[in-house]
């Protein structure tokens, strides 16, 4: 199938309240718009992507999609039908052999939905996602000017439509050009339907929720914040093994020929956890905060580093939520010794032991930590901010 999408996105978005129209308004850092192009960009079975504007927003549109592959864009007319007639006027040069016709309100659009909509299109004209009715529902009366429950109406074979619609496009085409009723039409499946097209329906998304009021952002924001309140950081350290030198690992020192070489106690491990909670609290790195050509810290105990790190992502209003921390050598043996690293690191973090977790791995012998002559680590901080 050759298929074009067409992403509606010419109104003014009043319902929703401010001087911008939704579509470029931001949600989890990205106008709105931007949201469904990319997922149409993305997926293979796209071929084209036309977005329908309004009226003088080419500008708008041209930044809410900068950085992306040129967009076609059609200026919309006074109603979302005939924004649709629109577009589809002007693919008639070079007509595809399917349209998928979505809403820029909605969009959070997964490519599962695109490839079920296409896999329908191959047996039926149009097909739309869907979602059942669970919610009770009732026909309302007015008794003493006071609304109250009148008639229950059965769910059974009730459905939430979504967008995007798809269809074949001489089929769609027609319907707008046939649709004659004196009201507007709901969706464009409604207009096939009434030229007498057979729609299919698939699985919806409840992601590909309708953002319509003011409302709606409002929660969207509650949910970004709710997900701001983790981050996550990851951190990595390597020190090489020498003769002469204390061996210090996770806090703890251990017996063995060589130690590690470094400006502090070279504690790889420990390094490693610093970074990870600077990371996740976007605080830089260890040496932002112990520059190595400071007389200072020559020898230092790394464990205050670590200490450092939880008290700065503290100041931020940030907690530890655990610690995955893995040590990569050959020799020596970490084994025997992690379960004391656990409680090492629990005691310098100021955290449960249960929220520290210390792993071992080796190379099989390859590169320089195969050949013993380094250790290195890597680690994984995630920090949590209760509200």
């Amino acid at each position: 199938m050759n298929i074009t999408a067409i992403i509606v996105a010419a109104g003014s978005g009043s319902r929703a309240g401010g001087n911008l129209p939704k579509q470029y308004r931001l949600l989890r850092g990205k106008a709105m718009l931007r949201h469904s192009y990319e997922a149409f960009a993305a997926h293979k079975g796209i071929g084209r992507i036309m977005v329908v504007i309004g009226e003088g927003q080419e500008k708008q549109a041209s930044q809410a999609l900068s950085g992306l592959k040129q967009p076609i864009f059609v200026t919309g007319g006074a109603t979302r039908r005939d924004s649709v007639r629109n577009a589809l006027n002007h693919l008639c040069d070079t007509p595809p052999s399917h349209v998928l016709i979505h809403d820029a309100a909605r969009p959070f659009l997964s490519s599962k939905v695109i490839d079920d909509l296409l896999s329908a299109l191959a047996v039926k004209p149009g097909a739309v996602p869907v979602l059942p009715v669970v919610d009770s529902l009732a026909k309302g009366r007015v008794d003493d000017n006071i609304s109250v429950m009148g008639q229950t109406v059965a769910r059974d074979n009730l459905w939430r439509v979504q967008t995007p619609q798809g269809f074949d496009f001489n089929a769609i085409y027609a319907a707008h050009k046939k649709w004659d009723s004196g009201q507007e039409a709901s969706d464009d499946a409604r207009m096939a339907m009434a030229a007498g097209y057979d729609v299919a329906l698939i699985p919806g998304d409840e992601a590909l929720a309708k953002y319509t009021f003011a409302e709606d952002f409002n929660d969207m924001a509650m949910n970004n914040a709710s997900l701001a309140r983790f981050r996550c950081g990851t951190g990595f350290d390597v020190h090489k093994l020498v003769p002469g030198e204390d061996l210090w690992l996770c806090g703890l020192k251990l017996d063995h020929s060589h130690g590690l070489s470094g400006h502090s106690d070279a504690d790889v491990a420990l390094h490693a956890v610093t970074d990870a909670i600077l990371g996740a609290a976007a605080l830089g790195d260890i040496g932002d905060h112990f520059p190595p050509d400071e007389a200072c810290w020559r020898g230092a105990s790394s464990d205050q580093f670590v200490a450092h790190a939880v008290q700065l992502a503290a100041d931020k209003g940030y907690s530890l939520s655990n610690i995955d921390l893995t040590i990569i050598c050959e020799a020596p043996k970490i084994g025997p010794h992690k379960a004391a690293m656990r409680e090492r690191l629990a005691a310098i973090a100021g955290c449960d032991v249960d929220m520290i977790s210390v792993k071992a791995t080796t190379t099989e012998r390859l590169g320089f930590t195969g050949r013993g002559e380094g250790i290195a680590a890597q680690a994984i901080a995630t920090l949590f901010r209760a509200e």
